[in-house]
């Protein structure tokens, strides 16, 4: 495929925010590497926390570093089963979003907004970015070369030095193309 992009399943997961951190793991807690992310100084923790909804709950991955503020990154299968209102944004557009408990070893918090379903999207420096011909912001489709080819639309494209170019789709939206193993896509705008 010309001009294509990594396509990475991004699994439910937390970021949690320094205050929330010290009350669900103690005081003074710094959270534990488990392995790197693709996007750089991004990475899994060893640290798990407990998501609660009105209907069930689900053991998460928290992922560091930390952030601002705590959110909650699940499928609309997830906030289903749990009994959450998740509504499908982008990173870090968590307000009026859904409310959920979150217990750790040590605490618990209830976030009364924080919970989402993260907005498909393509992570780019602004090189690869001029090269497919796109811009911060811009929304895309992008079809999927998989064993169940697929064109996802309300693709948002992030612009920045900091990123490494690649597409995060959830679980739900990974399975509906049957991406398994290394996926690449394509912008058909």
């Amino acid at each position: 495929m010309e001009n294509k992009i990594l396509v990475e399943t991004s699994a439910r997961h937390i970021h949690l925010s320094d205050e929330h951190i010290a009350i669900l793991f103690g005081e003074g807690h710094t959270l534990t590497v488990k392995k790197a992310l693709s996007q750089p100084g991004q990475f899994a923790c060893e640290e798990k926390v407990t998501v609660k909804g009105e209907k069930g709950e689900l053991k998460m991955s928290v992922l560091g570093p930390a952030r601002n503020a705590s959110q909650v990154e699940v499928s609309l299968t997830d906030a289903r089963t749990i009994g959450v209102k998740a509504p499908v944004r982008e990173s870090g557009d968590i307000a009026g979003s859904g409310a959920c408990t979150l217990v750790g070893p040590c605490g618990t918090v209830v976030l009364t907004e924080g919970v989402i379903a993260a907005q498909r999207h393509i992570h780019l420096t602004p090189e690869a970015a001029a090269d497919l011909g796109v811009t911060d912001k811009e929304v895309v489709k992008v079809q999927l070369d998989t064993a169940r080819p697929l064109i996802f639309d309300g693709v948002v494209v992030r612009v920045s030095e900091k990123f490494a170019p690649a597409m995060h789709i959830d679980t739900d939206e990974s399975n509906a193309a049957g991406a398994a193993g290394v996926v690449y896509g394509k912008i058909v705008k």
